[in-house]
């Protein structure tokens, strides 16, 4: 019987053999010290099998007695290793959202009634922020179920309502000439372009470096670094296009560069914020007259609708998208007309 600490909790656990297999119980404590203690009591009390009762009551009392403000920076610290900060702060804004609705309860009070209240009046004001909410916090209250925290996941009780679907806004290439031609600076333009046809999100082509991107296998690996992570933490090979290439070397060949250096700036080795590339683009693409629900990530959106539309099997898609899950790279399934034609003509 022994006290170990992983990634998945702040907490020392206890590790001990019951018939043979190893279990682990949760000490409730980030000190070793204190975990130390709670160890010392727990042998004690399982090596005399009278008292082993009212320890796991006491045990489950404490489990019952954790707050929805505790359980969120425990939650926070397990997911912190897989996530990146992007997603560790959309789960810390949709805590906030919740506690600011209805304050900070223990776990176990939390009613169906209450999430009925707090996803039905979010509901009302952004639909979309509500799913949001509900998907992340039905996530997290599936762990604490796992946890033992409470019983049963209250989240799983909560029917969301339903919101339209619609499919995603892409552009035409004839649509981004006409956003280039809008674009005075070059950095801007090289971004743009880049993004269309690789599929790359903003925060990975203002962070690539020159050591991602092999000229002699026409690719660029998308790399996780100490500098900055993939969405998923992943890394992926997305194939350059002879226009990216072209661009690519053009900016190579432009000034000498070190492999760790940044390819796209408009300071050298100083990096870009993101939500000033977002601003410019809109700015662009209201200039340009084109349709106000374009934004940069459209970009990546016709990416993968461009593909699609040319037959590439959703699997592919994925990949090169970096989807974890093949129910999101779904979303463009119905621009592959020509696809649902050859079946219909089957019959």
């Amino acid at each position: 019987m022994f006290l170990a600490k992983n990634d998945k909790s702040p907490y020392y656990q206890i590790v001990f053999f019951e018939n043979g297999k190893r279990t682990t119980r949760s000490t409730k404590q980030t000190s070793e010290q204190e975990a130390l203690k709670f160890l010392k009591t727990f042998k004690r009390t399982y090596q005399n099998p009278s008292d082993v009762d009212s320890t796991i009551s006491q045990i489950t009392i404490a489990k019952n007695t954790i707050t929805l403000s505790e359980f969120k920076d425990e939650y926070l610290d397990y997911c912190f290793p897989a996530k990146s900060k992007k997603y560790l702060d959309s789960i810390a804004f949709s805590f906030k959202q919740f506690t600011s609705f209805c304050g900070n309860p223990l776990l176990s009070e939390i009613e169906i009634k209450t999430i009925d209240k707090f996803i039905y009046s979010t509901f009302h004001r952004t639909q979309r922020g509500a799913h949001h909410y509900y998907r992340t916090l039905k996530a997290a209250f599936n762990k604490a179920v796992e946890w033992n925290y409470i019983p049963i996941n209250p989240f799983t009780k909560v029917k969301f309502p339903k919101i339209p679907k619609s499919f995603p806004v892409f552009l035409l290439e004839e649509e981004l000439l006409i956003i280039l031609a809008n674009t005075s600076y070059q950095h801007l333009k090289d971004i743009f372009t880049v993004g269309f046809y690789t599929g790359l999100r903003l925060g990975e082509l203002i962070n690539m470096r020159w050591d991602w991107i092999n000229f002699f296998q026409n690719q660029i690996t998308v790399k996780c670094t100490d500098q900055f992570l993939t969405k998923n933490k992943k890394e992926r090979i997305v194939p350059m296009n002879e226009k990216v290439r072209s661009i690519l070397l053009s900016r190579s060949n432009s000034n000498t560069h070190q492999p760790h250096e940044l390819v796209f700036y408009r300071i050298r080795n100083n990096i870009l914020y993101q939500e000033s590339i977002s601003k410019q683009f809109k700015k662009i693409v209201r200039k340009s007259n084109l349709n106000d629900k374009i934004h940069f990530h459209t970009l990546r959106h016709s990416f993968a609708s461009l593909l699609a539309q040319k037959g590439v099997s959703l699997y592919i898609i994925k990949e090169l998208l970096g989807h974890e899950d093949l129910a999101t790279t779904q979303i463009y399934s119905h621009l592959q007309q020509q696809n649902l034609r050859d079946a219909v003509n089957l019959l």
